[in-house]
Protein backbone atom coordinates (compact mmCIF):
# COMPACT_ATOMS: atom_id res chain seq x y z
CA UNK A 1 0.00 0.00 0.00
CA UNK A 2 1.36 3.42 -0.95
CA UNK A 3 1.75 6.18 1.63
CA UNK A 4 -0.92 8.22 -0.19
CA UNK A 5 -3.43 5.37 0.04
CA UNK A 6 -2.52 4.77 3.67
CA UNK A 7 -3.11 8.43 4.46
CA UNK A 8 -6.38 8.42 2.53
CA UNK A 9 -7.62 5.38 4.45
CA UNK A 10 -6.77 7.04 7.75
CA UNK A 11 -8.59 10.22 6.78
CA UNK A 12 -11.59 8.21 5.61
CA UNK A 13 -11.72 6.19 8.82
CA UNK A 14 -11.52 9.35 10.91
CA UNK A 15 -14.25 10.94 8.79
CA UNK A 16 -16.50 7.94 9.46
CA UNK A 17 -15.90 8.07 13.22
CA UNK A 18 -16.51 11.81 13.40
CA UNK A 19 -19.72 11.64 11.41
CA UNK A 20 -21.18 8.73 13.38
CA UNK A 21 -20.45 10.37 16.72
CA UNK A 22 -22.06 13.60 15.54
CA UNK A 23 -24.95 11.64 14.04
CA UNK A 24 -25.55 9.83 17.31
CA UNK A 25 -25.91 13.09 19.22
CA UNK A 26 -28.29 14.49 16.59
CA UNK A 27 -30.42 11.34 16.56
CA UNK A 28 -30.83 11.32 20.32
CA UNK A 29 -32.09 14.89 20.16
CA UNK A 30 -34.40 14.21 17.21
CA UNK A 31 -35.82 11.07 18.87
CA UNK A 32 -38.12 13.28 20.93
CA UNK A 33 -39.39 15.25 17.92
CA UNK A 34 -43.15 15.45 17.40
CA UNK A 35 -44.84 13.98 14.35
CA UNK A 36 -45.48 17.50 13.05
CA UNK A 37 -41.81 18.43 13.32
CA UNK A 38 -40.69 15.20 11.67
CA UNK A 39 -43.03 15.83 8.76
CA UNK A 40 -41.90 19.45 8.41
CA UNK A 41 -38.28 18.33 8.18
CA UNK A 42 -39.09 15.59 5.65
CA UNK A 43 -41.16 17.91 3.50
CA UNK A 44 -38.36 20.48 3.43
CA UNK A 45 -35.88 17.79 2.39
CA UNK A 46 -38.19 16.49 -0.34
CA UNK A 47 -38.83 19.92 -1.79
CA UNK A 48 -35.17 20.92 -1.77
CA UNK A 49 -34.18 17.68 -3.52
CA UNK A 50 -36.99 18.03 -6.04
CA UNK A 51 -35.90 21.54 -6.97
CA UNK A 52 -32.31 20.33 -7.42
CA UNK A 53 -33.29 17.16 -9.31
CA UNK A 54 -32.04 18.33 -12.72
CA UNK A 55 -28.74 19.82 -11.57
CA UNK A 56 -27.96 16.74 -9.48
CA UNK A 57 -28.76 14.54 -12.48
CA UNK A 58 -26.27 16.43 -14.63
CA UNK A 59 -23.62 16.08 -11.92
CA UNK A 60 -24.24 12.34 -11.60
CA UNK A 61 -24.03 11.78 -15.36
CA UNK A 62 -20.87 13.83 -15.74
CA UNK A 63 -19.12 12.21 -12.76
CA UNK A 64 -20.02 8.57 -13.49
CA UNK A 65 -20.45 8.57 -17.27
CA UNK A 66 -23.53 6.39 -16.81
CA UNK A 67 -26.99 6.83 -18.29
CA UNK A 68 -28.38 10.24 -19.16
CA UNK A 69 -29.33 13.36 -17.23
CA UNK A 70 -32.95 13.45 -18.41
CA UNK A 71 -33.78 10.07 -16.91
CA UNK A 72 -31.71 10.68 -13.79
CA UNK A 73 -33.81 13.79 -13.22
CA UNK A 74 -36.95 11.64 -13.19
CA UNK A 75 -35.33 9.29 -10.67
CA UNK A 76 -34.38 12.20 -8.42
CA UNK A 77 -37.91 13.56 -8.59
CA UNK A 78 -39.32 10.14 -7.72
CA UNK A 79 -36.86 9.78 -4.83
CA UNK A 80 -37.91 13.14 -3.39
CA UNK A 81 -41.56 14.02 -3.92
CA UNK A 82 -42.57 10.51 -4.96
CA UNK A 83 -41.12 8.89 -1.85
CA UNK A 84 -42.38 11.68 0.39
CA UNK A 85 -45.94 11.34 -0.88
CA UNK A 86 -45.80 7.60 -0.20
CA UNK A 87 -44.62 7.99 3.42
CA UNK A 88 -46.31 11.26 4.37
CA UNK A 89 -49.28 9.57 6.09
CA UNK A 90 -47.28 6.73 7.67
CA UNK A 91 -47.47 6.96 11.47
CA UNK A 92 -43.91 6.78 12.83
CA UNK A 93 -44.17 8.71 16.11
CA UNK A 94 -45.93 7.73 19.34
CA UNK A 95 -48.90 5.35 19.30
CA UNK A 96 -49.29 3.99 15.78
CA UNK A 97 -51.86 1.25 16.38
CA UNK A 98 -54.58 0.28 18.88
CA UNK A 99 -56.09 -3.21 19.01
CA UNK A 100 -59.14 -3.14 21.27
CA UNK A 101 -59.82 -6.87 20.92
CA UNK A 102 -56.36 -7.94 22.04
CA UNK A 103 -55.98 -4.94 24.39
CA UNK A 104 -52.69 -3.99 22.72
CA UNK A 105 -51.13 -0.64 21.91
CA UNK A 106 -48.20 -0.33 19.48
CA UNK A 107 -45.75 2.56 19.72
CA UNK A 108 -43.07 3.58 17.22
CA UNK A 109 -39.46 3.95 18.27
CA UNK A 110 -36.54 4.99 16.05
CA UNK A 111 -33.88 2.43 15.14
CA UNK A 112 -31.08 4.93 15.79
CA UNK A 113 -28.08 5.70 13.58
CA UNK A 114 -28.26 4.26 10.07
CA UNK A 115 -25.22 3.68 7.88
CA UNK A 116 -26.22 3.85 4.21
CA UNK A 117 -24.15 2.61 1.29
CA UNK A 118 -25.10 4.05 -2.10
CA UNK A 119 -24.22 2.86 -5.62
CA UNK A 120 -22.62 4.53 -8.60
CA UNK A 121 -25.57 3.53 -10.82
CA UNK A 122 -28.20 5.60 -8.98
CA UNK A 123 -26.09 7.79 -6.70
CA UNK A 124 -28.16 10.89 -6.00
CA UNK A 125 -31.62 9.33 -6.12
CA UNK A 126 -30.63 6.56 -3.70
CA UNK A 127 -29.09 9.03 -1.26
CA UNK A 128 -32.21 11.23 -1.32
CA UNK A 129 -34.58 8.31 -0.84
CA UNK A 130 -32.59 6.76 2.01
CA UNK A 131 -32.36 10.05 3.87
CA UNK A 132 -36.12 10.57 3.50
CA UNK A 133 -37.15 7.20 4.92
CA UNK A 134 -34.56 7.38 7.72
CA UNK A 135 -35.61 10.80 8.99
CA UNK A 136 -39.31 9.91 8.78
CA UNK A 137 -38.59 7.29 11.45
CA UNK A 138 -36.66 9.85 13.62
CA UNK A 139 -33.36 8.20 12.74
CA UNK A 140 -30.12 9.85 11.71
CA UNK A 141 -28.18 8.68 8.66
CA UNK A 142 -24.58 8.69 7.51
CA UNK A 143 -24.11 7.98 3.82
CA UNK A 144 -21.04 6.36 2.32
CA UNK A 145 -21.08 7.00 -1.44
CA UNK A 146 -19.48 4.92 -4.13
CA UNK A 147 -16.01 6.41 -4.83
CA UNK A 148 -16.95 6.93 -8.49
CA UNK A 149 -19.94 9.04 -7.49
CA UNK A 150 -18.65 10.73 -4.34
CA UNK A 151 -19.06 14.35 -5.47
CA UNK A 152 -22.62 14.18 -6.76
CA UNK A 153 -23.77 12.13 -3.77
CA UNK A 154 -22.17 14.56 -1.33
CA UNK A 155 -23.87 17.46 -3.08
CA UNK A 156 -27.26 15.76 -2.88
CA UNK A 157 -26.76 15.16 0.84
CA UNK A 158 -25.54 18.74 1.38
CA UNK A 159 -28.75 20.09 -0.17
CA UNK A 160 -31.16 17.93 1.83
CA UNK A 161 -29.17 18.31 5.05
CA UNK A 162 -29.27 22.09 4.79
CA UNK A 163 -33.03 21.96 4.16
CA UNK A 164 -33.54 19.65 7.15
CA UNK A 165 -31.63 21.98 9.48
CA UNK A 166 -33.55 25.01 8.22
CA UNK A 167 -36.75 23.14 9.14
CA UNK A 168 -35.50 22.50 12.68
CA UNK A 169 -33.48 19.28 12.48
CA UNK A 170 -30.31 19.14 14.59
CA UNK A 171 -26.99 19.51 12.78
CA UNK A 172 -25.56 16.19 11.69
CA UNK A 173 -28.88 14.34 11.37
CA UNK A 174 -28.15 13.74 7.67
CA UNK A 175 -24.50 13.55 6.60
CA UNK A 176 -22.20 12.11 3.96
CA UNK A 177 -18.62 10.89 4.01
CA UNK A 178 -16.35 13.06 1.88
CA UNK A 179 -13.14 11.09 2.36
CA UNK A 180 -14.24 7.85 0.72
CA UNK A 181 -12.28 4.60 0.79
CA UNK A 182 -12.98 0.93 1.44
CA UNK A 183 -11.30 1.21 4.84
CA UNK A 184 -13.48 4.19 5.74
CA UNK A 185 -16.69 2.42 4.68
CA UNK A 186 -15.73 -0.61 6.74
CA UNK A 187 -15.07 1.64 9.72
CA UNK A 188 -18.50 3.20 9.23
CA UNK A 189 -20.51 -0.01 9.14
CA UNK A 190 -18.57 -1.53 12.04
CA UNK A 191 -18.73 1.55 14.29
CA UNK A 192 -20.36 0.83 17.66
CA UNK A 193 -22.64 3.85 17.20
CA UNK A 194 -24.30 2.47 14.06
CA UNK A 195 -27.52 0.56 14.70
CA UNK A 196 -28.54 -0.58 11.21
CA UNK A 197 -27.03 -0.79 7.73
CA UNK A 198 -28.96 0.07 4.58
CA UNK A 199 -26.93 -1.25 1.63
CA UNK A 200 -27.61 -0.76 -2.06
CA UNK A 201 -24.93 -1.65 -4.58
CA UNK A 202 -22.86 -4.51 -5.92
CA UNK A 203 -22.75 -8.01 -4.47
CA UNK A 204 -19.44 -7.69 -2.56
CA UNK A 205 -20.58 -4.49 -0.84
CA UNK A 206 -23.93 -5.96 0.18
CA UNK A 207 -22.27 -9.14 1.47
CA UNK A 208 -19.86 -7.01 3.51
CA UNK A 209 -22.82 -5.15 5.02
CA UNK A 210 -24.44 -8.43 6.06
CA UNK A 211 -21.23 -9.77 7.59
CA UNK A 212 -20.54 -7.25 10.36
CA UNK A 213 -23.02 -8.52 12.92
CA UNK A 214 -25.53 -5.66 12.69
CA UNK A 215 -29.08 -5.62 11.30
CA UNK A 216 -28.86 -4.89 7.58
CA UNK A 217 -31.21 -4.40 4.66
CA UNK A 218 -29.51 -5.26 1.39
CA UNK A 219 -30.36 -6.14 -2.18
CA UNK A 220 -29.20 -8.80 -4.59
CA UNK A 221 -28.70 -8.81 -8.36
CA UNK A 222 -31.75 -8.58 -10.57
CA UNK A 223 -31.70 -10.88 -13.61
CA UNK A 224 -35.28 -9.99 -14.55
CA UNK A 225 -37.25 -12.12 -17.06
CA UNK A 226 -40.23 -10.69 -18.95
CA UNK A 227 -42.83 -13.18 -20.21
CA UNK A 228 -45.03 -12.00 -23.13
CA UNK A 229 -47.90 -14.33 -23.99
CA UNK A 230 -50.34 -14.47 -26.87
CA UNK A 231 -53.07 -12.66 -24.92
CA UNK A 232 -50.90 -9.59 -24.25
CA UNK A 233 -51.39 -6.13 -25.69
CA UNK A 234 -48.35 -6.56 -27.91
CA UNK A 235 -47.99 -2.92 -28.91
CA UNK A 236 -47.93 -1.79 -25.30
CA UNK A 237 -45.63 -4.66 -24.33
CA UNK A 238 -43.19 -3.63 -27.07
CA UNK A 239 -43.31 0.00 -25.97
CA UNK A 240 -42.78 -0.93 -22.32
CA UNK A 241 -39.87 -3.28 -23.02
CA UNK A 242 -37.91 -0.83 -25.16
CA UNK A 243 -38.68 2.20 -22.98
CA UNK A 244 -37.79 0.32 -19.82
CA UNK A 245 -34.53 -1.18 -21.07
CA UNK A 246 -33.37 2.14 -22.48
CA UNK A 247 -34.40 4.20 -19.43
CA UNK A 248 -31.19 5.68 -18.03
CA UNK A 249 -29.39 2.97 -20.02
CA UNK A 250 -30.72 0.15 -17.81
CA UNK A 251 -29.10 1.21 -14.53
CA UNK A 252 -31.94 0.16 -12.21
CA UNK A 253 -31.42 -3.44 -11.09
CA UNK A 254 -35.09 -4.33 -11.72
CA UNK A 255 -34.88 -3.54 -15.44
CA UNK A 256 -35.83 -6.35 -17.81
CA UNK A 257 -32.84 -8.50 -18.77
CA UNK A 258 -34.38 -11.13 -21.07
CA UNK A 259 -37.69 -11.37 -22.90
CA UNK A 260 -39.37 -14.78 -22.94
CA UNK A 261 -41.86 -14.58 -25.81
CA UNK A 262 -44.70 -16.93 -26.67
CA UNK A 263 -43.53 -18.41 -29.99
CA UNK A 264 -46.92 -17.75 -31.58
CA UNK A 265 -46.57 -13.97 -31.19
CA UNK A 266 -42.76 -13.64 -31.22
CA UNK A 267 -42.46 -12.41 -34.85
CA UNK A 268 -45.08 -9.71 -34.30
CA UNK A 269 -43.52 -8.69 -30.99
CA UNK A 270 -40.16 -8.35 -32.73
CA UNK A 271 -41.68 -6.18 -35.46
CA UNK A 272 -43.31 -3.90 -32.90
CA UNK A 273 -40.16 -3.67 -30.79
CA UNK A 274 -38.11 -2.75 -33.87
CA UNK A 275 -40.60 0.03 -34.56
CA UNK A 276 -39.87 1.35 -31.05
CA UNK A 277 -36.10 1.39 -31.59
CA UNK A 278 -34.91 -2.16 -30.93
CA UNK A 279 -32.15 -3.60 -33.15
CA UNK A 280 -31.68 -7.39 -33.40
CA UNK A 281 -28.14 -8.78 -33.28
CA UNK A 282 -27.00 -11.70 -35.42
CA UNK A 283 -25.18 -14.73 -34.03
CA UNK A 284 -21.69 -13.27 -34.53
CA UNK A 285 -22.70 -9.95 -33.00
CA UNK A 286 -24.16 -11.75 -29.98
CA UNK A 287 -20.81 -13.44 -29.40
CA UNK A 288 -18.86 -10.19 -29.74
CA UNK A 289 -21.27 -8.34 -27.45
CA UNK A 290 -20.99 -11.05 -24.81
CA UNK A 291 -17.21 -10.80 -24.89
CA UNK A 292 -17.44 -7.01 -24.57
CA UNK A 293 -19.83 -6.91 -21.61
CA UNK A 294 -18.37 -9.73 -19.52
CA UNK A 295 -14.94 -10.91 -18.47
CA UNK A 296 -14.05 -14.58 -19.11
CA UNK A 297 -14.99 -15.48 -15.52
CA UNK A 298 -18.49 -14.05 -16.03
CA UNK A 299 -17.90 -10.83 -14.08
CA UNK A 300 -19.49 -7.71 -15.52
CA UNK A 301 -17.14 -5.34 -17.36
CA UNK A 302 -18.06 -2.07 -15.65
CA UNK A 303 -16.56 -0.02 -18.50
CA UNK A 304 -19.73 -0.76 -20.50
CA UNK A 305 -22.32 -0.31 -17.77
CA UNK A 306 -24.94 2.35 -18.46
CA UNK A 307 -24.01 2.98 -22.10
CA UNK A 308 -26.33 3.77 -24.99
CA UNK A 309 -27.08 1.23 -27.71
CA UNK A 310 -25.17 3.29 -30.25
CA UNK A 311 -22.04 3.39 -28.08
CA UNK A 312 -22.17 -0.37 -27.57
CA UNK A 313 -22.73 -0.98 -31.27
CA UNK A 314 -19.71 1.13 -32.19
CA UNK A 315 -17.60 -0.80 -29.67
CA UNK A 316 -18.09 -4.02 -31.65
CA UNK A 317 -17.80 -2.31 -35.08
CA UNK A 318 -21.50 -2.50 -35.79
CA UNK A 319 -23.66 0.14 -37.44
CA UNK A 320 -27.14 0.95 -36.17
CA UNK A 321 -29.67 3.67 -36.90
CA UNK A 322 -29.53 6.90 -34.90
CA UNK A 323 -32.96 5.99 -33.49
CA UNK A 324 -31.74 2.72 -31.97
CA UNK A 325 -32.46 2.53 -28.25
CA UNK A 326 -31.90 -1.14 -27.41
CA UNK A 327 -29.83 -4.01 -28.81
CA UNK A 328 -31.64 -7.35 -28.69
CA UNK A 329 -29.64 -10.57 -28.43
CA UNK A 330 -31.37 -13.84 -29.41
CA UNK A 331 -30.49 -16.45 -26.78
CA UNK A 332 -29.81 -20.11 -27.52
CA UNK A 333 -30.21 -20.96 -23.84
CA UNK A 334 -29.80 -19.80 -20.25
CA UNK A 335 -26.62 -20.24 -18.22
CA UNK A 336 -22.88 -19.69 -18.10
CA UNK A 337 -22.20 -20.48 -21.75
CA UNK A 338 -24.81 -17.91 -22.80
CA UNK A 339 -23.20 -14.69 -21.54
CA UNK A 340 -26.07 -12.40 -22.46
CA UNK A 341 -28.54 -14.38 -20.36
CA UNK A 342 -26.89 -12.70 -17.34
CA UNK A 343 -27.87 -9.40 -15.71
CA UNK A 344 -26.80 -6.60 -18.06
CA UNK A 345 -26.76 -3.10 -16.58
CA UNK A 346 -26.71 -1.58 -20.04
CA UNK A 347 -28.89 -1.37 -23.15
CA UNK A 348 -28.71 -5.03 -24.25
CA UNK A 349 -31.78 -7.24 -23.90
CA UNK A 350 -31.89 -11.03 -24.27
CA UNK A 351 -34.70 -12.65 -26.28
CA UNK A 352 -35.85 -16.28 -26.26
CA UNK A 353 -39.07 -18.00 -27.27
CA UNK A 354 -41.27 -20.62 -25.62
CA UNK A 355 -43.88 -22.90 -27.20
CA UNK A 356 -46.20 -23.02 -24.19
CA UNK A 357 -46.84 -21.06 -21.01
CA UNK A 358 -45.32 -23.96 -19.04
CA UNK A 359 -42.13 -23.69 -21.07
CA UNK A 360 -42.19 -19.93 -20.66
CA UNK A 361 -42.52 -20.30 -16.90
CA UNK A 362 -39.59 -22.73 -16.81
CA UNK A 363 -37.40 -20.30 -18.77
CA UNK A 364 -38.34 -17.41 -16.48
CA UNK A 365 -37.50 -19.56 -13.46
CA UNK A 366 -34.14 -20.47 -14.99
CA UNK A 367 -33.29 -16.82 -15.67
CA UNK A 368 -34.10 -15.84 -12.09
CA UNK A 369 -32.09 -18.72 -10.67
CA UNK A 370 -29.17 -17.68 -12.88
CA UNK A 371 -28.41 -14.58 -10.84
CA UNK A 372 -31.74 -13.02 -9.92
CA UNK A 373 -33.37 -15.13 -7.21
CA UNK A 374 -35.97 -13.24 -5.22
CA UNK A 375 -35.81 -10.00 -7.18
CA UNK A 376 -38.33 -9.14 -9.91
CA UNK A 377 -40.18 -10.72 -12.84
CA UNK A 378 -42.46 -9.21 -15.48
CA UNK A 379 -45.62 -10.66 -17.03
CA UNK A 380 -47.30 -9.18 -20.10
CA UNK A 381 -50.66 -10.96 -20.29
CA UNK A 382 -54.39 -10.29 -20.20
CA UNK A 383 -55.06 -13.80 -18.90
CA UNK A 384 -55.51 -13.10 -15.18
CA UNK A 385 -55.61 -16.78 -14.22
CA UNK A 386 -52.31 -17.40 -15.98
CA UNK A 387 -50.77 -14.31 -14.35
CA UNK A 388 -51.72 -15.49 -10.88
CA UNK A 389 -50.59 -19.06 -11.52
CA UNK A 390 -47.21 -17.97 -12.90
CA UNK A 391 -46.71 -15.36 -10.17
CA UNK A 392 -47.20 -18.05 -7.52
CA UNK A 393 -44.43 -20.17 -9.05
CA UNK A 394 -41.85 -17.50 -9.89
CA UNK A 395 -39.01 -17.10 -7.33
CA UNK A 396 -39.36 -13.29 -7.23
CA UNK A 397 -40.92 -10.91 -4.73
CA UNK A 398 -42.02 -8.27 -7.23
CA UNK A 399 -44.18 -9.37 -10.15
CA UNK A 400 -44.74 -6.43 -12.50
CA UNK A 401 -47.79 -6.97 -14.73
CA UNK A 402 -48.37 -5.12 -18.02
CA UNK A 403 -45.96 -2.31 -17.19
CA UNK A 404 -42.31 -1.34 -17.58
CA UNK A 405 -40.28 -2.95 -14.83
CA UNK A 406 -37.72 -0.15 -14.47
CA UNK A 407 -40.25 2.31 -13.07
CA UNK A 408 -42.94 -0.20 -12.08
CA UNK A 409 -40.72 -2.01 -9.60
CA UNK A 410 -39.66 1.20 -7.82
CA UNK A 411 -43.26 2.30 -7.37
CA UNK A 412 -43.73 4.91 -10.09
CA UNK A 413 -46.01 3.06 -12.56
CA UNK A 414 -47.15 0.27 -10.21
CA UNK A 415 -48.41 0.29 -6.63
CA UNK A 416 -45.22 -0.98 -4.98
CA UNK A 417 -43.75 1.23 -2.27
CA UNK A 418 -41.58 3.92 -3.88
CA UNK A 419 -38.07 2.69 -3.15
CA UNK A 420 -34.55 2.32 -4.49
CA UNK A 421 -33.71 -0.64 -2.23
CA UNK A 422 -35.57 -3.69 -3.49
CA UNK A 423 -35.39 -6.67 -1.13
CA UNK A 424 -34.88 -10.18 -2.47
CA UNK A 425 -36.03 -12.15 0.57
CA UNK A 426 -34.36 -15.20 2.00
CA UNK A 427 -33.84 -16.90 -1.38
CA UNK A 428 -31.91 -13.84 -2.55
CA UNK A 429 -29.86 -13.51 0.63
CA UNK A 430 -31.80 -10.57 2.09
CA UNK A 431 -33.76 -10.12 5.30
CA UNK A 432 -36.86 -8.87 3.45
CA UNK A 433 -38.49 -9.21 0.05
CA UNK A 434 -40.16 -5.80 0.37
CA UNK A 435 -39.44 -2.49 -1.24
CA UNK A 436 -37.67 -0.96 1.75
CA UNK A 437 -39.38 2.14 3.09
CA UNK A 438 -39.91 4.10 6.31
CA UNK A 439 -41.89 1.33 8.03
CA UNK A 440 -38.77 -0.85 7.89
CA UNK A 441 -36.78 1.77 9.80
CA UNK A 442 -38.81 1.96 12.99
CA UNK A 443 -38.97 -0.41 15.94
CA UNK A 444 -42.35 -1.31 17.37
CA UNK A 445 -42.91 -1.21 21.13
CA UNK A 446 -45.99 -3.10 22.25
CA UNK A 447 -48.02 -2.61 25.42
CA UNK A 448 -50.39 -5.42 26.39
CA UNK A 449 -53.06 -5.67 29.10
CA UNK A 450 -54.13 -9.02 30.55
CA UNK A 451 -56.97 -10.55 28.54
CA UNK A 452 -57.08 -13.96 30.27
CA UNK A 453 -55.92 -15.32 33.65
CA UNK A 454 -52.91 -17.60 33.73
CA UNK A 455 -54.95 -20.39 35.37
CA UNK A 456 -58.51 -21.42 34.44
CA UNK A 457 -61.20 -20.71 37.02
CA UNK A 458 -61.65 -23.55 39.55
CA UNK A 459 -65.16 -25.03 39.57
CA UNK A 460 -66.30 -25.74 43.16
CA UNK A 461 -69.52 -27.09 44.68
CA UNK A 462 -70.80 -25.12 47.69
CA UNK A 463 -70.68 -27.07 50.99
CA UNK A 464 -69.01 -30.03 49.31
CA UNK A 465 -68.05 -32.87 51.66
CA UNK A 466 -64.25 -32.66 51.93
CA UNK A 467 -64.03 -36.39 52.71
CA UNK A 468 -65.64 -37.26 49.34
CA UNK A 469 -62.42 -36.35 47.51
CA UNK A 470 -60.47 -39.44 46.35
CA UNK A 471 -57.52 -40.59 48.45
CA UNK A 472 -54.27 -39.94 46.59
CA UNK A 473 -52.72 -43.22 47.73
CA UNK A 474 -55.66 -45.15 46.33
CA UNK A 475 -55.31 -43.37 42.96
CA UNK A 476 -51.61 -44.19 42.76
CA UNK A 477 -52.20 -47.84 43.68
CA UNK A 478 -54.84 -48.18 40.95
CA UNK A 479 -52.53 -46.71 38.29
CA UNK A 480 -49.65 -49.02 39.28
CA UNK A 481 -51.95 -52.05 39.20
CA UNK A 482 -53.04 -51.23 35.65
CA UNK A 483 -49.42 -50.86 34.54
CA UNK A 484 -48.50 -54.28 36.01
CA UNK A 485 -51.44 -55.91 34.24
CA UNK A 486 -50.32 -54.36 30.94
CA UNK A 487 -47.01 -56.17 31.24
CA UNK A 488 -44.80 -53.14 31.75
CA UNK A 489 -41.59 -54.65 33.17
CA UNK A 490 -40.69 -51.42 34.98
CA UNK A 491 -43.65 -52.01 37.32
CA UNK A 492 -43.41 -55.81 37.62
CA UNK A 493 -42.48 -55.71 41.32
Amino acid sequence: MSQDQFDKDLRSMQDARRLVERSRIAQREFASASAAKVDAVCEAMAEAAYQAAASLAVMAHEETGYGNAEHKTIKNQHASRGVWESIREMPTVGIIERDATRKMVTMAEPVGVIAALTPTTNPTSTAIYKAMIAVKGRNSIVISPHPSAAKCTAEAVRIISAAAECAGAPAGLVSCMEEVSLAGTQELIRHYGVNLILATGGGPMVRAAHSVGKPAYGVGPGNVPAWVDRSADLRKAAQDLVASKSFDCSLICATEQSVVADAQIAPELRRLMEAEGAHWLNEQEVARMGALLFHPDGAMNTAWVGKSARVLAQAIDMRVADTTKVLVAPLAGIGRVHALSREKLTTVLGFITASTPAEGLALCQAILKFGGDGHTAVLHSRNEEQVENMAALLPAFRIVVNSMSTLGSVGRTCGFSPSFTLGTGGIGGAISGDNITATHLINRKRVGWEISPWLPAVQTTPNADAESAPDIDDVVSQVLARLRQSGDKAFAR
